[in-house]
């Protein structure tokens, strides 16, 4: 839910400023075809599958944290969605504070901020509706 969230926001952003929907995820595709690939436009195998697959592991691995750890220190009858944004929010810092430039999520070729800042807040509103969702 998280993944497919944040790649509509993403999706939408790249229509703000102009260009195809798939250009944001074929930009996160850059980790296996290099700054190429966030110049390609149209949607594809090589690169809009590849920079999904690679966007939804990374949405799965930073889900897994979020349920298997930050959820079992915090009740999800307390504050579930400040601990949604707080992993949202760290998951931002290590991909574009702690990592290599290759391995960002290459949003940064095309987004605003304000639109990156949309996106990972998607992201934690996936979080957030699969956990308070289970819950019930």
């Amino acid at each position: 839910m998280a993944s497919a969230l944040c790649t509509v926001v993403v999706s939408l952003g790249a229509r703000g400023v102009g260009r195809r929907p798939a250009r944001g995820t074929n930009a996160t595709s850059h980790w296996v075809w290099g700054d190429a690939a966030a110049d390609q436009d149209p949607a594809s195998v090589r690169y809009t599958a590849v920079g999904y697959l690679i966007h939804h592991a990374s949405s799965v691995f930073w889900a897994t944290f979020y349920e298997r750890w930050l959820l079992s220190r915090i009740p999800l009858s307390r504050r579930p969605a400040i601990a949604a944004a707080a992993m949202a929010g760290v998951a931002y810092t290590v991909d574009y504070k702690v990592v290599p430039r290759r391995l960002t999520p290459g949003f940064e070729f095309h987004l605003s901020r304000p639109s990156i800042l949309g996106a990972y807040a998607a992201f934690a509103a996936g979080l957030f509706l699969v956990a308070a969702t289970r819950r019930r």
